[in-house]
């Protein structure tokens, strides 16, 4: 048994349910607080007096901050603890989104927004360290999977959240409420010391014989590089298809907009279902790149139909729901790749690095698709999406060979 496997073995299943459930409920509240202030643009434009371009600028300002910060919080979570963090995201996150509602003024806003961004960050680099420190191996891709189903649900439940509260509560009040969300998923973690991840990101160290901590090895590794570039591909394979797919399929195919927002529902709804399977395909095999290469060449080719030929209203919602599912499956061995890559005892720096790269997909993606909107080519934003996802397909198969070179390698040193 290996030290890692020993030191989790004594954790129990409780104890893994336990830190499943608890950084889960964070996760959701992370993705919770991220979803709560757009869908009020349309009625802080007039409370406000602003334009949606103002109001862009914050998620911009958010987008930003949480770029720079996720490398420095990678490597707070490995060296202070992934527990404390958390709590203090979670309190920083819940406080800047009720100060919103307290100043009540757009200048507040975009101050609002760049400290979200620096809570945003710690949310990943400390949410998998934890889970990587409390899962079994054999059982971590299905952990994984829960974590980002809880995330899934946040973006979900937000805009719901928000047309239940305002018409009861009024904006004002709306932002305070969603905003001590934050401090009460808190206590469960203030309330579990037990879940901090330190020993066995020591047993780890200790097991891959390094002979010293993981924590003053780099994390700027080829293999942590090229997940980082696989992120990039990956958000902007991915971007095009759930920011702009529906004006895409009104102006490019003359769809309406309760068919096209159908597609869309469809596509999102079967990429939560997706992840959750696709955590126990994760623990089935140690090919994750290969399952993300297979799941996206796939999805091109689901893809490619709509933007050679459109399709009807009634087998586009099947298609997108196929590609859906096939997205939500790649992304338990997407985060597996990521841990398979990590340097002994740096799981949040190299979640926090790759993290960077999805990002700055992120930024780039909308930005692109848009500029193809304005040249009036909505075809191109499936025709695009479909080459981005090939280019997934052939940075994810290099990973997997590399790490294929390196269970090899660790294998010879150690028999």
């Amino acid at each position: 048994m290996t030290a890692e496997a020993a030191t989790i073995g004594r954790i129990g299943k409780v104890g893994e349910f336990r830190a499943v459930g608890i950084v889960s409920s964070a996760h959701f509240v992370g993705h919770f607080h991220m979803m709560v202030v757009p869908p009020l643009f349309a009625l802080l434009t007039r409370r406000w007096s602003v334009n949606f371009v103002e109001l862009g600028l914050a998620l911009t300002v958010y987008a930003i901050v949480s770029v720079a910060a996720q490398l420095p919080m990678g490597y707070m979570a490995d060296r202070f603890g992934s527990r404390k963090l958390l709590i203090g995201a979670l309190f920083l996150g819940g406080a800047s989104l009720a100060s919103i509602g307290i100043f009540d003024r757009y200048s507040w806003l975009l101050i609002a927004a760049g400290v979200s961004g620096i809570a945003n960050a710690v949310y990943h680099p400390a949410d998998y360290a934890i889970l990587s420190a409390r899962v079994m191996p054999s059982r971590i891709g299905r952990a994984f999977s829960v974590h980002t189903f809880a995330g899934m649900l946040g973006n979900a439940l937000a805009p719901l959240t928000m047309l239940a509260l305002v018409p009861r509560v009024g904006v004002p009040g709306a932002l305070i409420m969603a905003g001590l969300v934050g401090p009460l998923v808190a206590l469960p973690l203030i309330c579990a010391p037990s879940i901090e991840g330190h020993t066995l990101a020591d047993a780890r160290a200790q097991g891959h014989g390094t002979g010293k901590s993981g924590r003053n090895s780099t994390v700027f590794t080829p293999a942590i590089l090229g997940m980082m570039v696989f992120f990039v591909v990956l958000s902007l394979s991915t971007s095009g298809l759930t920011n702009f797919s529906v004006p895409a399929l009104m102006h490019g195919y003359h769809l309406p907009f309760a068919a096209a927002n159908l597609a869309l529902t469809a596509y999102l709804t079967a990429t939560a279902f997706g992840v959750l399977s696709g955590g126990f395909i994760a623990d089935m095999t140690r090919r994750h790149g290969e399952v993300a290469a297979i799941g996206f060449t796939v999805n091109a080719l689901l893809i490619l139909q709509i933007a050679l030929f459109g399709l009807g209203p009634g087998l586009l919602v099947v298609v997108m729901s196929m590609a859906g599912f096939l997205s939500g499956i790649i992304q338990p061995s997407r985060d597996m790749l990521v841990r398979a890559a990590a340097p002994a005892g740096a799981i949040g720096r190299a979640f926090g690095v790759v993290t960077i790269g999805f990002s700055l997909g992120g930024t780039v993606g909308p930005m692109l698709f848009g500029w193809i909107l304005d040249r009036g080519a909505a075809h191109w934003i499936f025709g695009v999406s479909v080459v981005f996802m090939l280019l997934t397909v052939v940075v994810a198969l290099i990973g997997d060979r590399q790490m294929a070179g390196r269970r090899a390698a660790l294998a010879q040193s150690t028999g």
